[in-house]
């Protein structure tokens, strides 16, 4: 259909065109046949004007005053002589525009021209012209002249002839020029389309018209042509082509529009469709539940892993409100207020919330929910959308995790406790020594004095083996403490406490390698909120470590200090806990894996000491690093919250 349009529209434009043309080629033939016309009157007056003068004087003087008056008012003639039957000159009168004119080369060139032309005129007893001819002038230039030759006659013989010079340049502006518009210009041509003398504007336009007409004369016919320059066609001649091109350019440009609409909203539609297509394959993929539900809490959408998570299908879901279906029974209540919080406008945590969900069938498990504002195209609030997870397998592996890092804690702490037996069994026997000297002694005592017994003696050896039994459980008391399992709880603690629990055991060892121990701690510290069983562990961890690191032999002062101080600001909420020892220090290639997991440098060593206390204190929130002592040795830091 548009073709067919636009070849209608075509047709039409180019039928206008033609039309056109042929108009302007009518008109240019017209005004060509006027012009021709116009020469031929032209000339012909003034055959007549010239026969009007006095040939009958014997003097040409009266004459020569005509003739030089009519030829002042003729541009187009160039000069008229009075010759003699033998057609020698009587008498001229040249233009006097153009005196010269003969200047140059005479009027003998000319003989020839004016010869043939007078005989044929007193054959035809009529004017007679003969062929143009060009006359050189002396700025250069030249003119292409023509000569007329008319008999005259006095009682039936011949009494001579007028002869009339014609500027042929000047008869086309003098008898044509004035007739002509500013688009036109007309020449005399030659039979082959040479240019004789040319009159007229100079061409404006793209199109040229041309047209022709014979300007038949006595003795001698020559072609007038017409030149009409025209800009581009107009399209529109008339109203009526007008109206049918403007309203076929109307219906093309409709169409067109129609059309590309069309196949804009048909792609528009198969784009949807395939991302509605792609959004719905995406969500029925997804192993995360979703749920949709407006501002009065109603659900309005579900998609398939929520279904198989709550064990209810779309249908019985969509358009159910609180409480949902889902909800377990016991926490309806609790679940009610928190959703109408949240309809009153109240923003969900980022982070998502816990909370515990019942399958169709009854049981219940727990998920984690995240939820965010529904918006729609226009900005406007329009429900909320809800991602829910089962949590129920990383609950499970949180709680596997939990256990089996408790009770690699205690095989930890048990190992530890392994690894001092010889310390505790060395300072055990130093009390139970003691105990057995005093009470044998006392036995002797009193078995040698009989019933003088002295008092004092016995009372102060009771209190010596009082003193040791007690020094006895205290150690064994400290040890209890270390490897008894304490339910994981985080606390506020002093952390003078938790170097008080660990310092038993730490002198046992410090006493058998020669280590001198130290405490670096603040007057005035803030609690700390950890896991004390735990907290204890990494300090006896690392003071062991910070020990056996000062047994190479080249360590001649083997100190362990015990550091304990508050952050200044901006870290001000902390509490930072530093073991420093007098050791080699660590190498390089053993520094990149000293937190490896079963990496070790000892031949009896597990190599998870350090991997679990830098686990532990991540757990509590805070970092542990090392770096090297000053002059010699390494040093450990970790970092624990205030407890507000």
């Amino acid at each position: 259909m548009l073709l067919l349009l636009a070849l209608v529209l075509t047709t039409l434009v180019w039928l206008a065109g033609r039309f056109e043309a042929s108009q302007v080629q009518d008109t240019l033939e017209r005004d060509t046949a006027a012009a021709a016309d116009d020469v031929r009157l032209g000339l012909g007056r003034n055959v007549l004007s010239l026969q009007a003068l006095q040939f009958n004087d014997p003097s040409p003087g009266s004459w020569r005053v005509d003739a030089a008056e009519f030829v002042r008012l003729h541009r187009e003639l160039l000069r008229v002589e009075w010759r003699r039957p033998d057609l020698t000159v009587l008498a001229l009168a040249e233009s006097p525009f153009r005196p010269q004119a003969f200047e140059w080369l005479g009027s003998r060139n000319a003989e020839p021209d004016v010869t043939l032309a007078c005989t044929l005129a007193k054959r035809a007893n009529g004017p007679s012209y003969s062929s143009s001819y060009f006359l050189p002038q002396l700025d250069g230039l030249g003119l292409e002249v023509m000569e007329m030759c008319m008999p005259l006659i006095s009682h039936g013989q011949l009494t001579g002839y007028l002869v009339a010079t014609y500027a042929l340049g000047d008869v086309l502006a003098d008898m044509v020029g004035r007739q002509l518009s500013r688009s036109q210009e007309v020449s005399f041509i030659e039979p082959d389309g040479t240019r004789l003398v040319l009159h007229g504007s100079a061409r404006r336009g793209t199109r040229v018209f041309s047209a022709r007409q014979l300007v038949n004369l006595p003795g001698n016919t020559m072609v007038l042509r017409m030149d009409s320059w025209h800009g581009d066609p107009e399209v529109y001649p008339n109203l009526m082509t007008a109206l049918v091109t403007l309203m076929s350019i109307a219906l093309v440009s409709v169409t067109a529009l129609l059309v590309k609409d069309t196949r804009r909203r048909l792609s528009a539609e198969r784009n949807l469709a395939e991302a509605l297509a792609f959004r719905k394959a995406m969500e029925d993929s997804l192993l995360t539940g979703l749920r949709a539900r407006d501002l009065q809490g109603r659900i309005t959408y579900v998609n398939p892993a929520f279904c198989q998570m709550v064990g209810f299908s779309a249908d019985e879901l969509w358009g159910r409100g609180m409480p949902a279906p889902f909800w377990p029974p016991d926490l309806a209540s609790e679940y009610q207020q928190r959703q109408e919080i949240r309809m009153a406008g109240s923003a969900p945590p980022r982070e998502g919330f816990s909370s515990v969900f019942m399958r169709k069938d009854g049981s219940v498990f727990p998920v984690l929910v995240m939820e965010a504002p529904l918006i729609n195209a226009q900005g406007a609030h329009t429900g909320w959308m809800s991602a829910v997870v089962d949590v129920t397998e990383q609950r499970r592996a949180e709680e596997l995790s939990r256990t089996s890092q408790d009770r690699l804690q205690a095989t930890a702490r048990l190992a530890t406790v392994g690894e001092m037996a010889s310390l505790l069994s060395h300072e055990l026997n130093q009390p139970l020594a003691a105990i057995s000297s005093y009470a044998t002694g006392s036995l002797n005592r009193l078995q040698a004095g009989g019933t003088l017994v002295d008092t004092a003696d016995l009372a102060t050896a009771m209190r010596r083996i009082a003193e040791q039994v007690e020094r006895a459980g205290k150690l064994i008391r400290s040890v209890h403490d270390f490897v008894r399992r304490r339910a994981k709880v985080r606390e506020p603690v002093a952390p003078q406490v938790l170097l008080d629990a660990i310092l038993p055991l730490v002198q046992l060892q410090a006493r058998k390698l020669g280590v001198q121990v130290q405490l670096a701690v603040d007057d005035v510290l803030p609690n700390v909120l950890c896991d004390r069983s735990m907290v204890e562990q990494v300090l006896l961890n690392l003071t062991r470590n910070a020990m056996q690191a000062m047994e190479h032999p080249a360590v001649a002062k083997r100190v362990l200090v015990l550091g304990v101080a508050q952050l200044p600001p901006p870290l001000a909420g902390w509490v930072e806990f530093a073991v420093s020892d007098r050791g080699p220090g660590i190498p390089p290639e053993v520094a990149e894996r000293l937190f490896t997991p079963f990496f070790t440098t000892k031949d009896e060593g597990m190599g998870l000491g350090l991997s679990l206390c830098r686990t532990v204190v991540e757990q509590h929130g805070g970092s542990l690093g090392f770096a090297a002592n000053w002059p010699q040795g390494t040093v450990f830091r970790f970092t624990l919250p205030i407890s507000e």
